[in-house]
């Protein structure tokens, strides 16, 4: 979950100036309530998780607008005033096929503060919110990145061109001009998000009527267009693939310059379609939740005035409560509005992305009215399953490794090809799934192994006593699809062939095999971790269905081990396929 960390001084602030008192520890003690872990509170500041489906929270201005409505009942509209700026801005058609969504706004009159301490903190508090905004909704800006400007700076009507990689200009934080291959190349951020303009022949960029460029997206701004102590008035443009994360990032950074006394403004865009719209759209989404589903889903029957107090704690705003006449005559499914049941028109604001459904519009009502107050009684929603054949098997194999004094443990499905592959002498068995943006070097495919996972984990743990005797049944990914599959390693002094292949031999018995039917076959040297003429792979009905022995000490050392150990590997689908269940 986003952890963010929000500064007592700016929420105070931003409080007062709504006539509000900001208390950190009626925070503490009740914020949770809204889906927001409170981790603790200092001198300084104040530490809270947010949900992933709460991008709206993530600044210290939004987050002090939930606050005031639910923890003060404040009643806030679910949206804001849009004035027209006048301003307009042109997308080529050239950005269709490079960055198609582009969305633009302006806020005027921003109040950032009276110091130079207190102006600092609001441009530090901006960019971290525009950071986190790229990193959820913008899915680290392949969706949707941001950019803010002094409009001061900037000479309007805007264009959106694509230029060749020769193209220069000053980028922000930077003095003299650089090409955007440059950029791309050298430039800290450039290098960063690369791989958002791979395969592209030309750029996206952003121009003013004197030709300056004001942004790079979704890489850099211009530097001419820098936000400063003394801007008050902000252009903002959003750009990416992807029209609701765009529009809901465009919202959230004007509903915080709003918050600080900023008027919005929308800018005419002319897209690169030729459609013609304003953006931003401050006006609220309305929603249709019928009583029948409220009491379906919450168990319980709830009045006009609960429902409004309850949606109002969450940023919403309860229309109407009204006999529905435009539905259907029988319900089929859960959110259908049958004609004569009573409805409630609630509208939400438009920047709360998360809402899609009106089962997303109930939980606010839950979240409202407080989980606490809600009777304790059985669910009355039926929900027919059938068990998965496979959970079976699954229950089936890790009791029988348990009862072999295996200790069960659990990794990441992230792996590297030098761990999967190189290091234990395994081949791919099929397509590997690469990662687009890996984190760290060792987390760039997902594996096809386990055995790799539990040679790292014997590896942390190899300070303590022997023996040492885990497993792990879990998902591999081969192929693009996920599979299933076992294996376990054991640290022990007397870790040989044979307890390997008792081990395998238990392990199929209690699955159901018939071990006379069960061939055992040499592996060649250099196929897997084994030592050589210590290792077979097992077949049943002509299928390998794993390979066991003893590891090579040379594969041992390149995961930090010195100790003999035993192991396996093995596909439990195909034990699966292969063996009957004894029981169906």
């Amino acid at each position: 979950m986003p952890k963010i960390t929000l500064q007592h001084s700016l929420l105070r602030s931003i409080q007062a100036r709504h006539d509000d008192e900001y208390d950190p520890d009626d925070w503490l003690s009740r914020l949770s309530q809204i889906g927001c872990v409170v981790e603790g509170s200092d001198e300084n500041g104040i530490e809270i998780e947010v949900f992933p489906d709460r991008p709206d929270l993530l600044s210290h201005e939004t987050m002090a607008r939930a606050a005031r409505s639910f923890l003060g009942s404040a009643l806030l509209p679910p949206f804001f005033d849009v004035k027209d700026s006048g301003i307009e801005m042109s997308v080529d058609t050239s950005l269709k096929t490079v960055r198609p969504v582009i969305l633009g706004a302006v806020v005027r009159g921003v109040d950032t503060g009276e110091t130079a301490a207190e102006k600092d903190e609001f441009i530090q508090s901006l960019m971290d919110h525009q950071e986190k905004l790229h990193l959820s909704l913008g899915r680290r800006r392949r969706f949707s990145s941001i950019g803010v400007h002094d409009l001061a700076t900037l000479a309007p009507p805007f264009r959106v061109i694509t230029v060749p990689g020769d193209h220069a200009f000053v980028p922000l934080a930077m003095s003299q001009e650089m090409s955007i291959d440059e950029i791309l190349t050298e430039h800290p951020k450039g290098t960063e998000y690369a791989h958002l303009m791979a395969d592209l022949d030309v750029y996206p960029v952003i121009l003013d009527s004197n030709d300056d460029i004001l942004s790079f997206p979704p890489i850099i701004n211009g530097d001419h267009t820098t936000v400063t102590a003394s801007t008050t008035d902000f252009f903002i443009d959003v750009t990416g693939w992807n029209e609701r994360a765009c529009e809901a990032c465009l919202l959230l950074v004007c509903l915080s310059l709003a918050e600080r006394g900023g008027s919005v403004e929308s800018v005419q865009v002319t897209g690169c379609d030729g459609k013609v719209r304003l953006t931003p759209v401050g006006e609220a989404r309305e929603h249709r939740i019928s009583d029948r589903l409220i009491e379906r889903i919450l168990g319980l029957s709830l009045e006009s005035e609960q429902i409004a107090k309850a949606i109002n704690r969450m940023g919403g705003q309860l229309l109407a409560s009204r006999a529905v006449t435009d539905g259907v005559e029988r319900g089929e499914r859960w959110a259908d509005l049958v004609v004569g049941e009573r409805e409630h028109v609630i509208a939400m604001p438009r920047w709360r992305s998360d809402i899609m459904h009106p089962v997303d519009v109930i939980e606010d009502i839950a979240i409202g009215y407080g989980y606490d107050n809600m009777p304790r009684i059985l669910s009355k929603v039926h929900m027919d399953a059938i068990p998965l054949k496979s959970s079976d098997l699954h229950r089936r194999a890790r009791h029988s490794l348990r009862s072999l004094n295996l200790q069960e443990t659990q990794s990441l499905t992230l792996s590297c090809e030098r761990d999967q592959f190189e290091s234990v002498r395994w081949n791919p068995k099929g397509g590997v799934t690469k990662m687009t943006n890996p984190i760290t070097k060792d987390h760039t495919i997902l594996r096809q192994h386990i055995l790799p996972s539990l040679l790292q984990l014997l590896s942390a743990n190899r300070h303590n006593e022997l023996p040492q005797r885990v497993y792990e049944l879990g998902t591999v990914v081969i192929d693009a699809r996920n599979k299933s599959r076992a294996a376990w390693a054991c640290a022990e002094v007397d870790a040989g062939f044979a307890a390997a292949k008792g081990l395998v031999q238990a392990l199929l018995r209690d699955l159901g095999a018939n071990l006379s039917e069960v061939v055992w076959e040499a592996l060649p040297a250099g196929e897997g971790p084994w030592i050589v003429g210590r290792g077979a792979r097992v077949l049943l009905d002509g299928v390998e269905i794993g390979q066991f022995g003893e590891v090579d000490p040379a594969v041992s050392s390149e995961f930090g081990l010195r100790v003999p150990i035993q192991a396996g590997d093995f596909d439990i689908d195909a034990l699966g396929r292969i063996i009957p269940d004894p029981v169906l």
